[in-house]
């Protein structure tokens, strides 16, 4: 494997395609891309040319940073590029000057989140047509 991790202030068209491919047609989400997408940075997990997990970050309040639309390619699941990706972009968040991270979860991916110390707050709501959860972790 040839890894590396990208940050822009823009959405490569890579990894637009890997979030479509995830949360569109394999998690059946249509609203995918919004304003947000025009002034988060973006940060892309290549294994050479191919996106294989992402994410984006964007500040949320004072020295609060919120990370969102992470995906990880179907075939390189449980490789721990997920953990990478949100790793990194914690980094990048503390670099700005976060003090937090927010987050919302999908309910079935919060374990996820909670292994790498988010933790809940307030109850599930619906996004689209998926149970959602608020999280944060202090940096």
């Amino acid at each position: 494997m040839n890894l590396r991790i990208e940050t822009t202030d823009y959405l490569p068209a890579e990894t637009r395609a890997l979030r479509q491919a995830v949360f569109m047609e394999e998690q059946g989400f249509s609203y995918e891309f919004d304003e947000t997408d025009h002034t988060a940075l973006h940060l892309t997990l290549y294994d050479g040319d191919t996106a294989v997990a992402c994410c984006r970050i964007f500040p949320d309040g004072p020295q609060a940073y919120h990370i969102g639309r992470v995906a990880v390619h179907k075939d390189y699941r449980k490789l721990g590029f997920g953990a990478a990706i949100m790793k990194e972009a914690e980094a990048k968040a503390l670099s700005l000057g976060a003090k937090v991270m927010m987050l919302s979860a999908q309910e079935q991916a919060a374990g996820f989140y909670q292994k790498l110390g988010y933790a809940q707050k307030g109850e599930p709501y619906l996004d689209e047509h998926c149970p959602h959860v608020h999280m944060e972790k202090a940096l």
